[in-house]
């Protein structure tokens, strides 16, 4: 357990405030829009539903490793990051934690795009939430959130519970005004569930669901990675399962319902948030009204949620000796100030490229998901490793220990699913995001007065990842690839 936060009088996280931190970061803009683009990647009823089969099993695995290794590796205060130092070493737990770091910023900068998209319904000199006046908006909301979060973590916690149950509130009248009013349609459901002829192979309509299925649960492990500032270790895996089982059901029914309102081919050409325009076509104005209105309350919680686990990444890293110490500063009130700043001013500078690119949130949206797929992965793959040497164990009855085993494969094989699914390209990039991180790495090792890489393997993976990243700005140059 890391002491510097205990003698600092952080442990204020009790279960509600744990769970509010989960929910409130993770319904952001993927509950809003997840219907139209899974449908604008050419996905019918039939992919849909495997892919959140094979979602909900898979977030399930992850979910249960997550558990299993907060209750065996208690003292592993920063969850993602920790647990992939534990199990390979240095190097790739700092990568965990770079690229959790890099995809948590990104979901802001999603977020505040998305943000000013559904504010440009009620005001429409916002357009879509990428010109002039929305990012010098969304700049401003950005360094409010820094001052907010200075002022003390547990302070910006109690606000987030406020917009957790705000944002909720307009999901469930969606739900339930649709099947009240029986607006769910099977003929349109059935009619959608094989699609048109001629559309992408089934096994790439699936593939074409994990980007935003993955967006969708970005964030349900968010008490794990705050564990540190736990009242009681055993509320951070109550948390995490209560918020995991929520988020999955509430998922389900809009995704559902929204399948029997609209052809798929409708559903594609809705702008954002789609679900604003699916629950106008069933109530009239009132309906895209409120759901903007959702869409804004909820991307204010997990605005603050994100920029609480954002800032707290490289803080705890910094704490256990592989960040630059400068990531360890705190101010006053306990909060992380050098990672909070560094924070914000890395997704400022992505605003000025939203800009000048006319970049979306669905391209963000992406690349956060890909980010985030590398630690996901790395975290399964430690809790099967202890699964398998019983580290910690001995006490399971045979059938606790069968269940770990499953979960630690489910986990490592949904991992791997989301990677492969993601394709080549897109993995690619990544390590241009990537790339960076190694020379915070080796000042990190400079300031402990030791080897950057005195193992060779973890040299041969930094000359990979530096040789990758620089195929990927080649092919940016060339214009055979742009993610942005």
């Amino acid at each position: 357990m890391n002491n510097d936060s205990s003698n600092s009088g952080t442990k204020q996280l009790g279960f509600i405030r744990l769970t509010g931190i989960i929910i409130g970061s993770t319904i952001g803009g993927g509950v809003f829009s997840m219907a139209g683009d899974m449908a604008a990647k050419g996905a019918n009823t039939a992919a849909v539903l495997t892919g959140w089969a094979i979602c909900g099993v898979g977030m399930f695995g992850l979910m249960m490793c997550f558990f299993g290794l907060n209750r065996l590796r208690p003292d592993l205060t920063n969850g993602i990051y920790s647990y992939a130092r534990e199990g390979f070493g240095d190097f790739v737990g700092f990568n965990s934690a770079w690229g959790y770091w890099i995809s948590a910023l990104l979901c802001n900068v999603a977020y505040t795009t998305l943000l000013f998209a559904a504010i440009g319904y009620f005001f429409p000199v916002f357009e879509k939430g990428n010109n002039l006046i929305s990012i010098v908006c969304a700049s401003a909301v950005i360094w409010f959130l820094n001052f907010l979060v200075l002022r003390g973590v547990k302070e910006a916690t109690a606000i987030n519970i406020v917009t957790t149950i705000a944002k909720i509130i307009p999901i469930f009248i969606f739900i339930l005004a649709v099947i009240v009013i029986r607006a769910f349609d099977p003929a349109i459901f059935m009619s959608n569930f094989w699609g048109e002829q001629g559309g992408p192979a089934f096994l790439d309509q699936v593939k074409g669901t994990t980007g935003a299925t993955v967006w969708a649960f970005i964030g349900v492990e968010g008490a794990v990675v705050v564990s540190a500032r736990a009242k009681k270790s055993s509320d951070v895996g109550k948390a995490s399962m209560v918020g995991f089982l929520g988020l999955l059901s509430i998922y389900l029914l809009t995704s559902i319902l929204s399948m029997g309102i609209m052809t798929r081919a409708e559903l594609a050409e809705l702008g954002n948030p789609p679900m604003a325009a699916i629950f106008q076509s069933v109530v009239g104005p009132w309906g895209g009204a409120l759901i903007n209105l959702g869409v804004i309350l909820s991307l204010a919680g997990a605005l603050l949620g994100w920029t609480i686990i954002a800032a707290e990444t490289p803080f705890m890293a910094a704490k256990l000796g592989v960040f630059a110490k400068a990531f360890a500063k705190e101010n006053e009130q306990g909060s992380p100030s050098f990672s909070l700043f560094m924070t914000n001013g890395i997704i400022q500078l992505f605003l000025i490229i939203i800009f000048f690119q006319a970049s979306t949130y669905q391209i963000f949206y992406n690349l956060s998901a890909s980010m985030i797929m590398i630690p996901y992965l790395l975290s399964a793959m430690y809790y099967l490793k202890v699964v398998l040497k019983k580290e910690g164990l001995e006490s399971h009855t045979g059938s606790q220990l069968f269940a770990a085993r499953v979960f630690s494969i489910l986990g490592t094989v949904y991992g791997a699913w989301m990677l492969y699914s993601s394709g080549v390209m897109s993995l690619l990039f990544t390590t241009l995001l990537y790339a960076p991180g190694i020379i915070i790495y080796i000042k990190g090792k400079k300031e402990k007065n030791e080897v950057a890489f005195s193992n060779p393997v973890n040299l041969a993976l930094a000359i990979i990842l530096a040789a990758l990243a620089i195929l990927a700005i080649a092919l940016m140059a060339m214009g055979i690839y742009s993610p942005l």
